[in-house]
């Protein structure tokens, strides 16, 4: 049959057939050195005794994860954001229309559930979007009146990639909202969009620290040179690592992000778990006051809440010295807060959620007579129009989120935030997956998003007879309890008379 076929034919059948021969004993050779090293090996039980296809468990759990997000989790299941919450700010960000037909999924009696009270006779007109502005820091030399509703939380350039920090800086600008650093310093990228600025100093002192890691009042006074830079927030402490110091991995410190940061290149940035100059609230209130006098900003600082105790202690610190020597703000971080690297056992474990915590720290300083001083921030994972309204129920002035921006940029929830794979280029400072962030269309959604959220909020408010999510009291909102009914907010949380 061969003699039939032309030379050359045969020739590269001849050729076909030995690499064949070559990649089969190729595959047995590797399947038997696989299988020498899995039975030999100690450290895996399951691979010491079902050699070579023991492997297959750690594929399919890799695989798993993917396959949970896509065929098998219902929309109201996954964690940390459910599908729908995910999928409404995807369409928001769009500009996409976001409303719903036939019926809601989601189940309105688990204890917790937030139901808004909608009055007979709804406010009419306006959409109630045009909520008033206000002012933080109204004694400090230039204060600072904002007027969105929500706002970007503190997510550092290192933490987030350049494009991300770029579109963050545009998109807030023509939001009108105002963009956090995060504890990793003032990057260029921060002021190229033209937005408003809140400079985090972190416990580290990235960006405004001296030689030996301390508080540098020169640093500080450049970065208030700035005129986009409006605030300063120390934070204490945030909602996925409260008692630990930010993590950013050796991977991430570039030579770019280590200057702005200014500490050594290529080594893992970690933070103190506390500032090491703050040992008391009387410490506290003498940085606020630094940091006030120095830059001539309002400056607050960023807690979660665990014990509480101290927060009673601060308000009688203020009280003995002078309402002027109050923080201009505080930032009521949620115990299920997000970040880019954490134990688990801090991102689990520890510190308040914010439905509980908001409302205890507004009662606090109410009691002590310093709610109209203070100016009150809540952050953690209120990303959709009702969440943020219970924040303003709840007594918030503002409210800020991360993560919620972090979808607005097309982030997926892949989890890689801290492997510097993100595979939507957000997160990581591999260039090739950063190209996929168009800085420019993602300022657009970061707009959108916004609007959205100033949009749904409105609509609850004018359910609730108030024009405007500022106007939203706690009488405006019912919790669901275990019982299956629902009890008001301002009856499970009675809004404090002042102390006299």
């Amino acid at each position: 049959m061969t003699d039939m076929l032309p030379p050359f034919v045969i020739q590269v059948l001849s050729l076909a057939s030995s690499a064949f021969i070559f990649a089969v004993g190729a595959v047995v050779l590797a399947v038997a050195g696989v299988y020498l090293h899995d039975v030999s090996q100690k450290r895996n039980a399951v691979l010491r005794n079902y050699p070579v296809v023991g492997h297959l468990r750690g594929f399919f759990t890799g695989l798993g994860e993917f396959f949970r997000q896509y065929f098998f989790a219902m929309d109201r299941e996954e964690m940390p954001f459910n599908r729908a919450e995910r999928d409404w700010i995807a369409r928001s960000s769009a500009g996409k229309d976001n409303t719903v037909a036939f019926g809601s999924t989601k189940l309105l009696t688990p204890p917790g559930t937030v139901i808004f009270v909608n009055c007979p006779f709804p406010t009419l007109d306006d959409d109630g979007t045009d909520a008033p502005a206000l002012v933080i820091g109204p004694g400090a030399r230039q204060p600072y009146e904002a007027k969105s509703l929500i706002h970007i939380s503190g997510m550092s350039y290192g933490a987030l990639s350049a494009p991300a920090v770029r579109a963050l800086s545009k998109g807030a600008a023509l939001a009108g909202c105002w963009l956090n650093t995060g504890e990793g310093g003032l990057a260029p990228h921060h002021l190229e969009g033209g937005c408003d600025i809140v400079f985090q100093i972190g416990t580290a002192k990235y960006g405004v620290r001296d030689a030996d890691g301390n508080l540098s009042d020169d640093h500080l006074a450049a970065v208030a040179a700035h005129p986009q830079v409006r605030m300063f927030e120390l934070k204490l402490s945030q909602g996925a690592k409260p008692g630990k110091g930010g993590i950013l991995p050796a991977a991430k410190v570039t030579e770019e992000i280590a200057a702005i940061r200014g500490i050594p290149a290529h080594r893992d940035s970690l933070s103190p778990n506390r500032h090491t100059d703050i040992d008391s609230v009387a410490d506290l209130l003498d940085m606020v006051e630094r940091v006030r006098r120095v830059t001539g900003r309002p400056v607050g600082f960023k807690a979660v809440v665990g014990a509480y105790g101290w927060l009673e202690s601060l308000c009688r610190e203020i009280q003995a010295r002078g309402a002027d020597s109050a923080p201009d703000f505080i930032t009521v971080d949620s115990g299920d807060g997000g970040t880019g690297a954490a134990p688990m056992p801090l991102m689990d474990n520890v510190g308040l959620p914010v439905k509980e915590s908001l409302p205890m720290v507004v009662d606090i300083l109410t009691r002590h007579g310093l709610r109209p001083r203070i100016r009150v921030i809540a952050s953690g994972k209120l990303v959709t129009p009702a969440e943020v309204a219970w924040a303003y129920c709840a007594g918030a002035d503002f409210v800020a989120s991360a993560r919620g921006f972090m979808f607005a940029l097309g982030c997926i929830q892949a989890m890689k935030c801290n492997r510097n794979t993100c595979p939507t280029g957000i997160t990581t400072h591999d260039r090739k997956l950063q190209r996929g962030l168009d800085p420019a269309d993602k300022a657009v959604r970061v707009k959108n998003f916004v609007d959205k959220i100033h949009r749904g909020t409105g609509i609850i408010a004018h359910a609730c007879g108030v024009p405007h999510a500022r106007a939203l009291k706690r009488f405006h909102c019912r919790i669901v309890q275990a019982d299956g009914t629902s009890r008001p907010l301002d009856v499970i949380h009675p809004v404090p008379e002042t102390e006299s």
